[in-house]
């Protein structure tokens, strides 16, 4: 500090040469936007992936790829880009930087391949693989290319989601986690999620590997799973995934919970539900809150309308993944805790045994 004239004090305030978070977002800016294809053009697609690049500040849609020419057509048309019918043409025609991957899942492992086999970084719809050697055979593949591959988990990127930790160092000690995730489909042998050989199972490995991402990302992997599955809800159909499944799970830490999955079962509900020792944390789409153990609400977070950049938020990080900028938190490695808990439970239910998915590591 330096005296002036009039007794007022000038103080000296040394800049920090360190770039502040503003310029190293403009200095990103800067960087050309990486070409983005787009394999497989269904509801997911449509609804997410294909928004979430034109609202992306980091990637751009260069082309389009499906199976079903007319749906190829009507989505070249609308974007104004290439399209295929064979993900190895597009491979071979653009010069992709990454490529979005939303096939059923027995497809997924050549596109992956493929896309490896081109250097090209992979945004891989859930699930990973459809077992846990393809997983871990892929994940071989993916570190000897040297690409990355990112598996599309949004609510990751969704605040309600985030902010569930936060209020959940809030209950004192935690001991019971309650977890369900059901809708109802009219017939659950339609299409190729009725056959486990297409998608590796049902309800568990399909819509379940969101729920089993929220438990291993906010708990860890179990020491300990039990599992029963059912094809039971159309007695008039024939199909061999699960439509139905009930998870019995616990830690050698202490806490225990259940989880309930389900295509079947309506309306539509997604919750967890963790109960401590000080109180309740409730988490449900939309929601969450925090409750005295007697159910009296203290605290909440309403998300009032959807989250839509969640989906361009998961494509920008994973633009920070490619350049070294951020850790690859959905990566192949990762995934394979999410294949562990998956085998368990249908090791589970075939030998109505208890099962150990570290063992299956």
């Amino acid at each position: 500090m330096k005296a002036l004239s009039g007794g007022k004090v000038c103080r000296t305030v040394r800049v920090d040469s360190e770039p502040s978070w503003r310029t190293v977002s403009f200095a990103r800016e800067e960087k050309r936007l990486l070409r983005a294809g787009v394999v497989g053009l269904g509801r997911q697609a449509v609804e997410d992936h294909l928004p979430g690049l034109r609202a992306a500040d980091s990637a751009r849609l260069v082309a389009v790829c499906d199976e079903n020419a007319q749906v190829v057509e009507e989505r070249q048309v609308r974007h104004q880009v290439p399209g295929y019918t064979d993900f190895r043409q597009m491979f071979e025609a653009e010069q992709l930087d990454l490529v979005v991957v939303c096939v059923p899942h027995d497809v997924g492992r050549a596109v992956i391949e493929a896309a490896a086999e081109h250097h090209v970084h992979v945004l891989k719809e859930k699930p990973f693989a459809t077992t846990l050697e393809e997983a871990k055979e892929l994940a071989g593949i993916c570190a000897q290319s040297g690409i990355q591959l990112m598996v599309t988990l949004q609510r990751r990127f969704n605040p309600i989601y985030t902010s569930f930790t936060q209020l959940a160092d809030q209950i004192g000690t935690p001991f019971v986690i309650d977890a369900r995730y059901t809708l109802h489909v009219d017939d659950p042998s339609e299409g190729w999620r009725g056959s486990a050989t297409t998608a590796g199972g049902g309800c568990v490995i399909d819509m379940g590997y969101h729920l089993i991402d929220l438990l291993l990302w906010y708990f860890g992997l179990p020491d300990r799973i039990t599992a029963d599955i059912s094809v039971s809800a159309r007695p008039d159909r024939i199909y061999d995934a699960e439509d139905t499944a009930l998870i019995h799970f616990a830690y050698d830490s202490g806490p225990y919970g259940s989880l309930l999955l389900s295509r079947f079962i309506g309306p539509k509900a997604e919750e967890i539900r963790l109960v401590g020792s000080n109180g309740i944390v409730h988490l449900e789409r939309g929601r969450l809150c925090r409750l005295t153990n007697g159910g009296d609400v203290i605290e909440s977070l309403i998300r009032e309308h959807g989250w839509p950049s969640a989906a361009a938020s998961q494509i920008d990080y994973f633009r920070h993944v490619i350049d070294g900028d951020r850790p690859n938190l959905s990566g192949p490695e990762a995934n394979l805790a999410h294949l562990s808990f998956v085998a368990a439970c249908y090791e589970s239910a075939r030998t109505r045994t208890c099962v150990n998915p570290k063992e299956l590591l």
